[in-house]
């Protein structure tokens, strides 16, 4: 499958928030990596939420224009979930915000997932049998599925107290702090940090 964008960013250490940086300020100016239904294949991709054969079935039999409109559909709800976390991220998340995930409950009923009985043998030293969960792709509008189940992971496993938003110049990047002592101030050292250090080095020199 063809790129047309640069490869995506993901620092974020949970796929719900790797999602929301899919729109992103790496430099100076923002990068949209869903800017249309070639770059939404790419992300879900790039991201693994999605096998690769799957992707290039979906995008094969897709009427003109329907994975555009769900690119734009994926957009609509990242930025839906981009105010929920910001408005909670930094905090610990309680029952409260139950009512304000309807959108995404909604969205996960749609899913069709099942599980089969497969070999073990795609795990490195592992014999016999094992469970497999598959789903169902009967449309391109499944591929938003996996999105939501990150989105799920993020609200139900991860500490919203350890949500940050990276303190880089115009980034715009969201990660999960792992870091012992609670740290981590950025996206990246290598980017994010490393600009840090230089601004503060020519400020000392001034």
């Amino acid at each position: 499958m063809t790129e047309h964008n640069p490869p995506a960013i993901f620092v974020a250490d949970a796929a719900g928030l790797d999602f929301l940086n899919s729109l992103a300020t790496p430099v100076d100016e923002p990068f949209e990596w869903l800017n249309d239904g070639e770059g939404l294949i790419q992300w879900l991709g790039e991201a693994g939420l999605v096998p690769e054969r799957r992707l290039q079935s979906i995008a094969k039999n897709a009427m003109p224009g329907e994975l555009d409109s769900l690119a734009a559909q994926a957009r609509s709800l990242r930025e839906w979930f981009r105010g929920f976390v910001r408005e909670h991220k930094g905090k610990p998340l309680d029952t409260s915000a139950l009512e304000q995930l309807e959108p995404l409950n909604r969205l996960l009923a749609r899913d069709e997932q099942f599980r089969q009985i497969v070999t073990a043998e795609e795990q490195k030293g592992a014999t016999g049998l094992r469970w497999s969960t598959e789903r169902q792709w009967k449309s391109p509008d499944a591929l938003l599925s996996p999105v939501a189940e990150a989105m799920g992971e993020l609200v139900c496993t991860e500490e919203f107290s350890d949500i940050k938003a990276c303190e880089g110049h115009n980034c715009t990047l969201l990660f999960i702090d792992r870091t012992r002592g609670k740290k981590r101030r950025w996206c990246s050292m290598a980017v994010c940090g490393n600009r840090a250090k230089q601004a503060a080095h020519r400020a000392r020199a001034n």
